[in-house]
């Protein structure tokens, strides 16, 4: 028996590695990447720098300085969104900078107390003041004009540098969010499951249940960060910029929000500015706002440099078209859902270990289907949780053939276990340890129902 679950198992992560290695590479080709400076760089300055973040971090990154005679300038310091993609992500936007006058610093994000499951956004607004400060030195920028660029997750960083510090002159955020980022990633998933062709309750799962479930369990850092509070505390002139087709940052939620926080905190100087036919980062898209090309819009950063040097243009405003409500997964998911999937492979576990004999047909089936299907439901569960519905695999009737699966499985095993406790009303030949283990994974069988149906399992 333990041979088979073995078998069964090992079938199980043979199949989900080669489904998640095809997401990646299908995420990594939709991500952007910068592309070998041109002959319309060339004439931009880069300095290699290192400069001193929160805790002594040792930080590395580039600045790259506009050509033309010397002068004081503005600054710029960019902000990446999540992830830690490093300055080539964004070195497109800094060239573009560049080229228009602007100083601009580049950095790579810390790895020290930054992960996919860690991270502090107050340490990474002390890092993007340090590099404020290493813009404010050099003699060819302006000291008090040096600001930030912020995309997606740097724009919750960007306000809290700012509230700290009168040293940054202005922000420019791109793709702000002003939800929480659990509800931002929920209506988020909706956005790419909507896209993929899915519908029926594993959508709806997928944003409350199974995220809920993932942030109590700690895997989803800052979830309940709230940026409302923090943009009350912001005094600087705001250019907060939205694209078109942004199917990332609940765009017109998270405009009203931010304006309102703005308002109330007394500062009148911000406009909002909607950049049509472009995408999440303001980049091109051909996809409706479902990939990341690496090509900038034509004249991009016109409108931008020409906000920083004239004040004038700091008190429009826009006000976007309503959009979909946001989930809220805060309040969803059990921590006990996933103890209990280890409580049944455990059981089940101990049912095989060292058996003589042989069981009835039931207890084997269940011993088999049992731990296949906690195994393969998680495990599709958390790939949609870390490719953010993106990528789903094949879609039949609305519902990704890696769930169907899952549900068939489920379904079976219940089955099972209802087979399994039937057989207990005429002799089980099993004496002694046997009969031990054999109540087990009867005890298992019974866990398994509620189980199946906390993640969906039994419905369609």
């Amino acid at each position: 028996m333990m041979k088979r679950i073995g078998t069964a198992l090992a079938m199980v992560a043979v199949a989900l590695t080669a489904w998640t290695a095809l997401g990646q590479e299908t995420a990594s080709a939709a991500t952007p990447t910068a592309t070998t400076a041109s002959s319309a760089t060339t004439a931009i300055t880069t300095t290699e720098v290192t400069f001193t973040g929160a805790g002594g971090v040792v930080l590395h990154g580039t600045v790259l300085a506009p050509p033309g005679a010397p002068g004081r300038r503005p600054g710029l310091v960019l902000l990446e969104g999540a992830g830690n993609r490093g300055r080539p992500y964004l070195r497109l936007e800094a060239e573009a900078y560049a080229r228009r006058g602007i100083v601009t610093l580049v950095y790579d994000k810390r790895t020290v107390g930054y992960s996919t499951f860690k991270r502090d956004y107050s340490l990474l607004a002390a890092d993007a003041l340090a590099g404020v400060h290493l813009l404010q030195g050099r003699a060819d920028v302006d000291p008090a004009h040096v600001g930030f660029w912020a995309l997606s997750e740097g724009a919750f960083v960007a306000p809290i540098a700012a509230s700290r510090s009168s040293d940054v002159a202005f922000l420019i955020t791109v793709g702000a969010v002003g939800v929480t980022p659990a509800q931002q990633t929920a209506w988020e998933y909706g956005q790419y499951l909507d896209r993929s062709g899915v519908t029926g309750p594993l959508g709806s799962m997928l944003q409350t249940t199974v995220l809920g479930t993932a942030i109590r369990a700690g895997l989803f850092p800052e979830s309940n960060f709230d940026p409302r509070p923090v943009w009350q505390g912001v005094h600087q002139p705001v250019l907060a910029e939205w694209g078109e087709l942004d199917r990332d940052s609940v765009p017109a939620t998270s405009s009203r929000l931010i304006q309102a926080a703005l308002d109330r905190g007394g500062n009148r100087q911000h406009t909002v500015r909607v950049v049509p036919s472009v995408n999440h980062n303001l980049h091109t898209t051909v996809n409706g706002g479902f990939d990341r090309l690496a090509t900038l819009p034509v004249g991009y950063g016109d409108a931008e440099v020409a906000w920083i040097n004239d004040p004038s243009h700091r008190t429009s405003s826009v006000i976007l078209p309503s959009e979909t409500a946001v989930p809220d997964p805060s309040g969803s998911g059990s921590i006990w859902a996933l103890a209990a999937g280890v409580l049944i492979v455990l059981c089940v576990l101990v049912f095989a270990f060292r058996r003589r004999g042989r069981s009835p047909r039931a207890f084997r089936w269940l011993a088999v289907l049992a731990p296949t299907t906690i195994v393969w439901t998680l495990c599709y569960l958390f790939f949609l949780l870390v490719t953010a519905g993106k990528v789903t695999g094949p879609v039949l009737v609305g519902t990704p053939v890696a769930w169907l699966l899952a549900q068939l499985l489920g379904v079976a095993t219940c089955v099972a276990a209802v087979a399994v406790a039937l057989s207990w009303r005429r002799p089980v030949q099993l004496t002694g340890a046997g009969r031990l283990r054999a109540g087990l994974l009867t005890a298992a069988g019974v866990l398994f129902l509620p189980w199946a149906a906390y993640w969906g399992l039994l419905y369609v």
